[in-house]
Protein backbone atom coordinates (compact mmCIF):
# COMPACT_ATOMS: atom_id res chain seq x y z
CA UNK A 1 0.00 0.00 0.00
CA UNK A 2 3.14 2.31 1.01
CA UNK A 3 4.34 1.86 -2.56
CA UNK A 4 1.11 3.10 -4.14
CA UNK A 5 1.16 6.31 -1.47
CA UNK A 6 4.87 6.97 -2.76
CA UNK A 7 4.06 6.53 -6.63
CA UNK A 8 0.86 9.69 -5.67
CA UNK A 9 3.48 11.72 -4.20
CA UNK A 10 6.08 10.82 -7.00
CA UNK A 11 3.51 12.17 -9.98
CA UNK A 12 2.21 15.08 -7.86
CA UNK A 13 6.06 16.35 -7.13
CA UNK A 14 6.36 16.05 -11.01
CA UNK A 15 3.27 17.56 -11.72
CA UNK A 16 4.29 20.73 -9.49
CA UNK A 17 7.84 20.55 -11.22
CA UNK A 18 6.56 20.65 -15.08
CA UNK A 19 4.84 24.35 -13.87
CA UNK A 20 8.17 25.72 -11.96
CA UNK A 21 10.81 24.68 -14.08
CA UNK A 22 10.77 26.48 -17.51
CA UNK A 23 10.46 24.61 -20.75
CA UNK A 24 7.20 23.04 -20.46
CA UNK A 25 6.13 23.77 -24.13
CA UNK A 26 8.34 21.12 -25.61
CA UNK A 27 6.95 17.81 -23.59
CA UNK A 28 3.61 17.01 -22.63
CA UNK A 29 1.54 16.93 -19.44
CA UNK A 30 1.87 13.63 -18.18
CA UNK A 31 6.01 12.88 -19.29
CA UNK A 32 7.12 14.78 -15.78
CA UNK A 33 4.58 12.71 -13.48
CA UNK A 34 5.00 9.30 -14.88
CA UNK A 35 8.86 9.75 -15.21
CA UNK A 36 8.93 10.58 -11.18
CA UNK A 37 6.44 8.21 -10.75
CA UNK A 38 8.40 5.40 -12.40
CA UNK A 39 11.73 6.54 -11.14
CA UNK A 40 10.66 5.96 -7.48
CA UNK A 41 8.75 2.95 -7.75
CA UNK A 42 11.98 1.13 -8.91
CA UNK A 43 13.82 2.69 -6.10
CA UNK A 44 11.32 2.12 -3.45
CA UNK A 45 11.21 -1.78 -4.66
CA UNK A 46 14.82 -2.01 -5.12
CA UNK A 47 15.08 -0.70 -1.33
CA UNK A 48 12.47 -2.34 -0.07
CA UNK A 49 14.36 -5.72 -1.82
CA UNK A 50 17.55 -4.18 -0.34
CA UNK A 51 15.94 -4.75 3.41
CA UNK A 52 14.52 -1.32 4.48
CA UNK A 53 11.16 -0.97 5.66
CA UNK A 54 8.55 1.06 4.87
CA UNK A 55 7.71 2.72 7.83
CA UNK A 56 11.62 3.64 8.11
CA UNK A 57 12.48 7.73 7.23
CA UNK A 58 15.08 7.02 5.06
CA UNK A 59 13.41 5.08 2.31
CA UNK A 60 10.78 7.86 1.79
CA UNK A 61 13.17 10.25 1.85
CA UNK A 62 15.03 8.67 -1.02
CA UNK A 63 11.68 7.97 -2.98
CA UNK A 64 10.89 11.73 -2.73
CA UNK A 65 14.17 12.65 -3.58
CA UNK A 66 14.24 10.25 -6.53
CA UNK A 67 11.02 12.06 -7.56
CA UNK A 68 12.39 15.46 -7.70
CA UNK A 69 15.35 14.79 -9.13
CA UNK A 70 14.24 12.66 -11.93
CA UNK A 71 11.25 15.70 -12.93
CA UNK A 72 13.61 18.38 -12.47
CA UNK A 73 16.82 16.71 -15.13
CA UNK A 74 13.78 15.77 -17.23
CA UNK A 75 12.54 18.97 -17.34
CA UNK A 76 15.84 20.64 -17.61
CA UNK A 77 17.34 18.04 -20.58
CA UNK A 78 14.74 17.61 -22.64
CA UNK A 79 13.82 20.62 -23.91
CA UNK A 80 17.14 21.76 -24.99
CA UNK A 81 17.55 17.83 -26.60
CA UNK A 82 14.47 18.12 -28.47
CA UNK A 83 15.12 21.45 -29.98
CA UNK A 84 18.58 20.53 -31.38
CA UNK A 85 16.86 17.33 -32.52
CA UNK A 86 13.80 19.21 -34.64
CA UNK A 87 16.53 21.41 -35.97
CA UNK A 88 18.71 18.40 -37.47
CA UNK A 89 15.76 17.11 -38.62
CA UNK A 90 14.20 20.20 -40.41
CA UNK A 91 18.17 20.93 -41.99
CA UNK A 92 18.11 17.12 -43.23
CA UNK A 93 14.42 17.86 -44.89
CA UNK A 94 15.29 20.85 -46.26
CA UNK A 95 18.60 19.35 -47.47
CA UNK A 96 16.54 16.29 -49.21
CA UNK A 97 14.19 18.71 -51.00
CA UNK A 98 16.45 20.71 -52.46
Amino acid sequence: MELLFIIVIAAGIGLIARYVVPGRDDYGILLLPSAAAAATAIVWVALVWAGLTFDGGWIWVAGVGTAVVVSVLVALLLPRRRRDADARMLDRLLAARG
